[in-house]
């Protein structure tokens, strides 16, 4: 059980997003303003060392979170980190609204092997009480958690060899949605009561999450990401992948590069984002998707907020958690506007200091 891992309240804990390429890092305080940006760093990974957002190489990724350790703060010992993917299910279910936490614990572990599709002694499960079901009083709304045991527990140990105390292991999705109230102050008043998507491009993979007035809605994980520019680039130039991934980042394509792999690339990519808004209406039953944040590494490629916004119909914006944010007297403040939209899962965990729940 992660009961140990969740539920425990934290003061300075650092958020780790340990992605494909990259392992990234905030630190927040809260002042009587605000939250306030204490710290951030990213480090490159080699490749193969996470595939499909699953550690494959424990040593590897801690090595790169050692250097992470060195530039946060000493006095931050504790981290926050984050399981994703098809090893992560979640589930919204209704209990006995006379249930206490511990009776619903166990009544929760009965029920779970009809609900959870793996073995229960390899999967690890926690719990959030909601409000009360709408439909039926008698029932309390339940946020079910399940992670495989070994993704989990090959976190903390990347964790641990790079020199923090595992002290949550999150959900992606969740860090994803935390951010993202703290972007909605880029958009219009409205936004508050509206419908408002975020979609998160890594490197290999993209999460798509959608809130509706402060509420989490809908998650969906895709398979693709900003490593299938990076295959074009190499493909079309003939250029090892880190020399594509370096041309990619600086800016020193040729000229002819927008007609050869950019505008192919930016015609998938929105494909794929029209494609997982199709899906969330049609299964929510919601009519529109009001406004969309753009986050992750992918969300630096030029033109996206204006072909997004002209092909989808859908108001669309660059996330930056910090856009609000009083930034610390360390921070650099050139490198963070370039890097802040990698950064919204990071800063979704780092705000675990703060809330002793998932959302």
């Amino acid at each position: 059980m992660l009961d140990n891992l969740w539920k425990k309240k934290t003061t300075m804990m650092v958020g780790i997003d340990i992605g494909s390429h990259a392992v990234k890092a905030v630190l927040l305080s809260q002042g009587s303003e605000g939250y306030i940006l204490e710290d951030f760093a990213i480090e490159p990974m080699a490749r193969g060392s996470v595939v499909d957002r699953e550690i494959q190489d424990i040593e590897a990724v801690g090595n790169v979170i050692a250097k992470i350790r060195q530039s946060i703060p000493m006095k931050a010992k504790e981290a926050a980190a984050a399981v994703s993917g098809q090893t992560v299910i979640t589930k919204i279910i209704y209990m006995d609204v006379s249930l206490n936490e511990e009776e619903l614990a166990s009544q929760i572990e009965i029920e779970a092997d009809s609900l959870i599709p793996y073995p229960l002694d390899e999967v690890s499960l926690d719990f959030e009480t909601l409000e009360v079901n709408e439909s039926d009083p008698s029932k309390v709304n339940v946020l079910l958690s399940a992670a495989r045991t070994e993704s989990i527990e090959a976190r903390v140990e990347a964790l641990e060899v790079g020199g923090f105390f595992a002290k949550v292991i999150d959900v992606e999705s969740y860090a994803i949605s935390r951010s993202q109230d703290l972007c909605i102050s880029q958009l219009p008043e409205d936004a508050l009561d509206k419908t408002v998507a975020i979609v998160d491009i890594g490197a290999t993979m993209t999460l798509f999450s959608v809130t509706k007035a402060g509420k989490h809605l809908y998650s969906r994980d895709q398979k693709f990401g900003g490593e299938q520019y990076t295959r074009s680039i190499v493909s079309y130039y003939n250029k090892t992948f880190e020399e594509a991934e370096d041309a990619k980042i600086k800016n020193e394509l040729p000229p002819s590069y927008t007609f050869e792999v950019l505008a192919p690339f930016q015609t998938i990519l929105m494909q794929q984002i029209r494609r997982a808004i199709q899906m969330f209406l049609t299964s929510s039953g919601i009519k529109k998707v009001d406004y969309l944040l753009v986050s992750g590494g992918t969300a630096s490629i030029e033109g996206i907020e204006s072909l997004l916004t002209e092909e989808l119909g859908v108001h669309t914006i660059i996330a930056n958690p910090f856009h609000e944010m009083t930034l610390g007297q360390s921070i650099d403040q050139e490198k963070l506007v370039k890097i802040a939209p990698q950064l919204t899962v990071a800063t979704g965990l780092a705000l675990r200091s703060f809330t002793p729940w998932h959302i």
